[in-house]
């Protein structure tokens, strides 16, 4: 148990954080790493590629049929997916109702409790979006994993998420282990992505630990549900998700607090880049554009 390695993925919502997670464990299985999945997302979708299944019953879901998480068996929460991998999905209420994070606490403490932790060499969490709710903290903020890895792009939205992550690791770093391990940068083929990653991670005190090339083939393994590792072991792009695999299992103890950043900061490190234009440039090109207009308009 002493040489358990807890490591999670955060990432905006919608950034291909589960479909990177679950590529980058697939491939990190071939290491003849021991690895149990804990998806933290009410869409329970974390574990989908790996059991090659829609989705898997939740802890919340199998709790309230049964009348409570204490009437569960490990068994009756826990599938064993690709090459063994162990998955567990945590759930959540029904939409408008209730807190989702509730069941993220739920699931940890029962996957603590009834030994699910036990002969694994890796648990990973799968956790949704930003860090806006103590129950989506709770694996930085109870200090169950040591290392957070997050998803991001060089989209600003994406950008902004990675940097409020970095508080919310920063806030409990000092009273913790937690570290971040990196930031892992998900192609989606805007202007300068590698260098606003790199210069990003370099603001946080951190390090770009993998750029993945955006590819269609995870789309089509998607649709078959299975990791790209699965679906074309031999390809390209599943050569990207073990370089990513490799890189995370050689990151341990490399973690670092992270230095996050101000929102003036983070939009001065775009204008440097040209990504976003100046107050006085925004109004210099709007006014352009209304003089254009009508001038337009009185001929």
């Amino acid at each position: 148990m002493s040489d358990l390695r807890q490591i999670a993925f955060y990432g905006k919502g919608g950034i291909g954080k589960s479909t990177t997670s679950q590529n980058t464990l697939a491939a990190l299985v071939e290491l003849d790493q021991k690895i149990l999945i804990v998806g933290c997302d009410p869409k329970a979708d974390s574990t989908r590629l790996i059991l090659n299944t829609k989705l898997q019953d939740t802890v919340l879901h199998l709790a309230a049929e049964a009348g409570s998480v204490e009437d569960l068996e490990l068994e009756d929460v826990l599938k064993i997916g690709y090459r063994d991998i162990k998955c567990v999905e945590s759930g959540g209420p029904e939409p408008g109702v209730g807190c989702a994070g509730r069941g993220v606490i739920t699931a940890i403490n029962f996957l603590e409790e009834n030994g699910a932790y036990d002969d694994v060499d890796y648990v990973s969490y799968d956790v949704l979006g930003d860090v806006v709710c103590g129950g989506f903290a709770m694996p930085i903020r109870e200090n169950k994993a040591q290392e957070i890895y997050i998803v991001m792009s060089g989209e600003m939205m994406a950008l902004y998420a990675a940097n409020n992550i970095s508080k919310g690791i920063l806030k409990y770093a000092n009273t913790g282990g937690v570290r971040l391990g990196g930031l892992i940068c998900n192609e989606r083929q805007t202007d300068k992505e590698v260098e606003l990653a790199e210069a990003l991670a370099a603001r946080l005190g951190s390090k770009l630990i993998h750029f993945v090339p955006r590819d269609n083939i995870v789309q089509h393994a998607e649709l078959r549900r299975m990791t790209v590792i699965q679906y074309d072991s031999d390809c390209q792009q599943a050569q990207e998700y073990r370089q990513l695999a490799n890189k995370v299992h050689n990151n341990c103890g490399k973690g670092t607090i992270p230095t996050p950043i101000s929102m003036e900061e983070l939009e001065d490190m775009l204008m440097e880049f040209g990504i976003i234009k100046s107050d006085e440039q925004a109004l210099a090109e709007l006014q352009a554009k209304e003089a254009a207009a009508a001038a337009a308009a009185a001929k």
